[in-house]
């Protein structure tokens, strides 16, 4: 015997929910897909005006942030669809995938940054530094703080994958150019070869953020664990008459959770009290876990002495 959902698709969480959640995403992507945009041409412009294979690298970075916006618009647009005939479970990992590819992205980013470092190292040149150098670097710095910050709240508020993943992707940015203007200091005392050292630790901070971009969407794409076994069965165990539970599963995202379990009830419980007394499971369970999108309840009689699942 299941209990489950009340309609094949998945009416625990609202469309008008959904829909408003997307929305929502999609105005942060613009809006910061437009800075970073302007971020990216200010940087280019100024190395490639200076000779900084430093900035330059900065700048390409940079531009990888609005390719993951343009990804992550396109990701999230496919993400917000309903649960139709081939997609039962919704189309929700669209927007993990386009996080995977701001971490593809990046990885390019890394070679290109690596090539440019090491023909710097090859034949020498240094940057010509002024202070308009400086000044533009340092204006590039604030909007990447207040982008990322607005970010990563959003993505907290709104428990937007895609969003956490880009805002930390621009924090890396913010750390990147503080380095830069370290090696434009450099360069200005006379020690150019400062300017390829730094776009080797750029390329150090972009290896960082696309490990831990790859880690956390990995661990949804790899049906990691969502909410941990042991709160779950703590829940489970408030209702009365459950007389225990097994096979707990859970998988998904951190807004969106699919769980399975089965409980145990006494073997004479008629079927429309049993129905009941999983519903109530269910209720509490996603009460106390929101993010809770889907649960399937499994009804069996409790295990006799020497079963393996006692």
């Amino acid at each position: 015997m299941v209990a489950g959902s009340d309609s094949p698709h998945l009416l625990a969480v609202s469309a008008a929910a959904v829909s408003a959640r997307y929305r929502a995403v999609t105005a942060v992507l613009v809006w910061v897909l437009f800075l970073n945009l302007a971020v990216a041409i200010a940087k280019l412009a100024l190395g490639y005006l200076i000779g900084a294979v430093s900035i330059v690298s900065d700048g390409l970075h940079s531009l990888t942030d609005s390719f993951s916006n343009v990804a992550a618009l396109v990701g999230v647009r496919i993400a917000r669809k309903p649960p139709d005939k081939d997609h039962p479970y919704g189309h929700r990992k669209f927007e993990t995938l386009s996080a995977a590819a701001i971490a593809a992205f990046l990885l390019v980013v890394m070679i290109e940054v690596g090539r440019a470092a090491w023909q710097r190292f090859q034949h020498g040149g240094g940057p010509e530094v002024t202070a308009w150098s400086f000044g533009v670097m340092l204006a590039t710095i604030a909007v990447n703080i207040l982008v990322a910050t607005y970010e990563r709240r959003a993505g907290q508020r709104l428990s937007s994958e895609v969003l956490l993943a880009d805002s930390m992707h621009t924090r890396s940015d913010v750390l990147v150019s503080i380095t830069v203007i370290l090696a434009l200091f450099g360069a200005r005392l006379g020690y150019p070869l400062l300017d390829p050292v730094a776009a080797l630790v750029v390329v150090g901070f972009i290896g960082h953020a696309a490990w831990e971009i790859t880690k956390s969407t990995t661990d949804v794409l790899g049906d990691r664990i969502a909410i941990p076994e042991d709160e779950v069965r703590e829940v489970v165990m408030t209702v009365p008459r459950v007389m225990g539970c097994h096979e707990i599963r859970t998988r998904g995202s951190a807004d969106f959770v699919f769980l399975d379990l089965h409980i145990w009830m006494a073997a004479e419980t008629p079927l429309n009290e049993a129905h009941a007394i999983s519903h109530e499971v269910k209720d509490r369970l996603m009460t106390r876990f929101p993010q809770i999108g889907d649960a399937i309840i499994h009804l069996e009689p409790p295990p006799r002495r020497g079963d393996p699942r006692a």
